[in-house]
């Protein structure tokens, strides 16, 4: 008798507590879903930069009002970054929850480097995205790349090679363009149109090179060794296009003379 007593006991015992748990639980659910909790503040701060350029708290709010679902508790966090991560000039997030109804998002924006093809940009880390060009600074005065699908990496890195090359002779690189079969075509800040041809370090096409093919850089290094003699001997005339796809020289195009009285 008295060990069944004992078990019955036990047993109204763990029935109470489980009863206070459930209402304890109902209760904090209640608590939870109050509009109290509800999400109603972004709080938007740089990841490292000191200022956002591009990116603000209403488009931020714009891109994921009646997107997300859930207030301060049960927010999915990662996959309300991936949408802030839609945001035009979003290139990373992070966010975190702050207390009672806010969100606190760490914005790494993009930083463009050029603009690629007909409506894309690249960042300085070689990656395509997309954003209203009309929005970057007029002196920003961003050079045009062109490539294959996925080649931007590998042009972002021949543009830069071609920069430095360049830079002593004051000249910039307006443009670059890679062609589907690989040849590399530039355009200086001059007007000079340079023909390159295919990269034999790095044709996907020819990952082996053409026979006798002149190294990418030595093409390049060999013309601009030739600049300051070049251009003293045409005095003053302008090169249209020079190609430099020969093997022991290169071959350039005289700009039209204009006819004016002073000529």
């Amino acid at each position: 008798m008295f060990s069944d007593a004992r078990l019955t006991n036990f047993i109204a015992n763990t029935l109470a507590l489980l009863a206070v748990l459930a209402m304890i639980a109902g209760g904090v659910a209640w608590i939870a879903q109050r509009p109290y909790f509800a999400i109603g503040k972004i709080q938007i701060e740089p990841m490292q930069a000191d200022t956002l350029n591009y990116v603000s708290a209403s488009s931020v709010r714009a891109t994921i009002e009646g997107k997300i679902t859930g207030n301060f508790f049960s927010l999915d966090l990662n996959t309300t970054r991936e949408l802030i991560e839609t945001v035009p000039w979003i290139r990373h997030a992070r966010i975190r929850r702050v207390w009672p109804n806010a969100l606190a998002v760490q914005i790494e924006e993009q930083q463009p480097l050029a603009l690629w093809n007909e409506d894309q940009m690249i960042n300085t880390w070689g990656e395509a995205f997309d954003a209203d060009q009309e929005e970057v600074n007029d002196d920003a005065d961003l050079p045009q790349l062109n490539g294959p699908e996925s080649s931007e990496r590998l042009v972002v890195q021949r543009y830069a090679e071609i920069a430095r090359w360049f830079a002593p002779l004051n000249l910039r690189v307006q443009e670059v363009t890679l062609s589907p079969r690989y040849a590399w075509e530039v355009k200086l800040s001059d007007g000079v149109h340079l023909s390159l041809g295919r990269d034999p370090a790095a044709d996907v096409a020819d990952p082996h090179g053409r026979a006798g093919a002149l190294p990418f850089a030595a093409r390049i290094e060999r013309f601009v060794q030739a600049w300051p003699t070049l251009t003293q001997r045409l005095d003053g005339r302008a090169i249209s296009n020079a190609d430099l796809r020969y093997s022991n020289g290169f071959a350039i195009t005289l700009a039209p003379v204009s006819n004016t009285p002073n000529k």
